[in-house]
């Protein structure tokens, strides 16, 4: 592809990831945060121009990432601590994010590899802070005793949430868009695979609201504390396996509702 376009794309893209970057639905108080789509761009761009490409990008991503999160560096208890943040909270972090491509020309189905390749990097990015908070934040916003229990507990309040919006986002974005072509256009898309995202709605909104919930568990009187989850009410754990199941079971339903109701229409249905 010419070298200005995927300049000027990347650009724009990348703009765009961190403009989404802004806009959270849930903020964490010690770093994290659920946010409209903001790694979607990055997970487009990885795919577009392979892997290569979509590091260098996500390198870029995370220096403006970590320019806005200057201020979590006062927190560090040395400067090892200083580095592995720098490093792995965000560089690294962000970066990673360019593995999104990987399964390209591997899967047949563009959606299908681009949300593969989209939670191969966002487990990637997961795991990143996971260290980062065991290790770096342990003692500091994450208890020194099981540490890892709680790195993994904190940071999977937020990642699973944005982890989940960006699969659904880069499988339509796969399916609806020629990815893969110098131009990109619109193409016709199978039923199944909009059966596919409006399954997807309910059950991301069930897991979304959970997830909530579970940082919800961690506020107390004094603030925020991530210890108060192995305290909580069995009847909210008992709320928030609920919304979680209902969003599952409505997706099936809704999936089960959609495939009865075209079973006499085989027509593909076009997006405009």
């Amino acid at each position: 592809m010419n070298k200005s376009l995927r300049l000027t794309e990347s650009a724009v893209m990348i703009a765009i990831a961190f403009v989404l970057s802004m806009l959270r639905v849930v903020d964490m108080p010690f770093g994290g945060s659920v946010t409209a789509f903001g790694m979607l761009p990055l997970v487009i761009i990885a795919y577009r121009y392979k892997i290569k490409w979509g590091l260098l990008a996500g390198l870029t991503f995370s220096a403006l990432k970590l320019v806005m999160g200057l201020r979590n560096l006062s927190y560090a208890t040395s400067a090892t601590a200083g580095v592995a943040i720098i490093l792995l909270d965000y560089i690294v972090a962000f970066t990673i994010i360019g593995l999104a491509g990987v399964l390209r020309g591997k899967v047949k189905d563009h959606g299908t590899a681009l949300a593969g390749g989209a939670l191969i990097a966002c487990t990637a990015r997961y795991a990143c802070h996971v260290i980062v908070g065991c290790t770096v934040w342990a003692g500091v916003s994450i208890p020194s005793t099981d540490g890892l229990i709680f790195s993994m507990a904190y940071n999977a309040s937020y990642m699973v949430p944005e982890t989940l919006l960006t699969v659904i986002g880069a499988y339509f974005a796969g399916k609806a868009f020629t990815l893969t072509e110098p131009r990109v256009k619109r193409v016709p898309m199978e039923r199944s695979s909009l059966i596919n995202i409006y399954t997807a709605i309910p059950v991301s909104l069930g897991t979304v609201i959970s997830f909530i919930m579970l940082f919800g568990m961690m506020q107390t009187k004094e603030g925020f504390d991530i210890t108060a989850v192995a305290n909580a009410d069995i009847y909210r754990w008992i709320t928030l396996a609920a919304v979680f199941a209902v969003g599952i079971l409505s997706g099936l339903i809704l999936r089960i509702s959609l495939k009865q109701s075209i079973v006499s229409e085989p027509a593909d249905i076009e997006i405009q």
